[in-house]
């Protein structure tokens, strides 16, 4: 199963956690770079947006796109 990030989702996660996106990074155990693949890949699995959502203290359900 793959799964999309919403851009205006995670800017909104982003900005309420107050970290910046290599903190976030950090604290999802992913390299800065990784995190940015993830962030603009279309069709990331969901181990991958589960990481950046825990590194963002929010639920998937909080940063993915929904149809």
């Amino acid at each position: 199963m793959s799964l999309t990030i919403d851009d205006r989702k995670f800017s909104i996660a982003l900005a309420n956690s107050g970290l910046t996106i290599g903190e976030a990074a950090e604290r999802a155990g992913m390299s800065r770079q990784r995190f940015y693949i993830v962030l603009n890949s279309k069709r990331a699995t969901a181990q991958a947006v589960g990481k950046v959502a825990h590194g963002l203290g929010v639920d998937v359900t909080e940063i993915i796109e929904t149809k």
